[in-house]
């Protein structure tokens, strides 16, 4: 079994496989500082036979943009499942080009998804992932991470309009019934998902306007089945599109892995 993790800003998302079959998944929330056993901990209780049938871990593979966590999973991962995980870089056999001007700038996270979209689907792509940040990540037919935009994520823009104003009410991102708001909670609402929608469609034209041909377009992320659906131009979501990338990343890197 490979345990593949993804270690976000916001959450945590963790996958076991069986070869090529996702078996099970999770996502939790990231908190720091963790020690690598208060990881293990967590992870246990996540892989135990009451929660799931996952038989002993092999094998992991971790991409993470939280560096002072990352040494805290690669201790959780060699004490309590006795492997060295492999730690995704721009470094590794990818089996695309990442053709930015510094490729170690790059999310390791934005990487795994490109590897993982490109296999699945070809390209030239544009995958949207919806998490802390909102990023556009685009690929070439040929197979070249050409870079991409980040944005703002919708969570934290509504965070930000709660702290930062007097009188604003925290709200839940959701679709509201119309675009003209009748009340401040409605207002905010339509103001974060359409103005998130408009962001997206808009980003995605102007991408396809200087890349010169039409992508296709992938959404994924932790609220990429909630918004994705209303975009004009998304036609794919692929919630767990991250893990995949991990799987294909270690496959191709398991010969040089630790």
């Amino acid at each position: 079994m490979l345990l593949t993790i993804d270690l976000g800003n916001t959450t945590t998302v963790i996958g076991v496989f069986s070869g090529q079959e996702l078996m099970e998944h999770w996502r939790i929330s990231t908190r720091w500082p963790q020690t690598g056993d208060e990881l293990g901990v967590t992870f246990q209780q996540l892989l135990s036979p009451q929660v799931s049938a996952v038989p002993q871990i092999k094998a992991a593979v971790i991409s993470s943009v939280v560096p002072p966590l990352t040494d805290s999973l690669i201790r959780m991962c060699e004490r309590y499942f006795k492997v060295t995980p492999l730690v995704v870089s721009s470094s590794l056999d990818l089996g695309i080009s990442v053709c930015c001007d510094n490729p170690k700038e790059v999310g390791a996270y934005r990487l795994v998804n490109a590897v993982a979209a490109f296999e699945r689907y070809g390209g030239p792509l544009i995958i949207v992932d919806f998490g802390t940040a909102t990023t556009f990540c685009v690929i070439s037919s040929k197979g070249e991470y050409l870079g991409g935009a980040i944005a703002p994520g919708v969570g934290i823009s509504a965070q930000a309009l709660y702290r930062n104003t007097a009188q604003l009410p925290k709200v839940n991102v959701v679709k509201p019934g119309r675009v003209i708001g009748k009340d401040t909670v409605s207002s905010i609402q339509s103001g974060l998902f359409y103005g998130c929608l408009s962001l997206v469609d808009g980003m995605i034209e102007r991408i396809g306007a200087e890349l010169g041909e039409a992508p296709k377009v992938i959404a994924t992320g932790g609220l990429a089945e909630r918004i994705g659906p209303y975009a004009e131009h998304i036609k794919e979501i692929d919630p767990w599109l991250t893990l995949q990338g991990l799987r294909i990343i270690y496959e191709r890197n398991q010969k040089k892995s630790p």
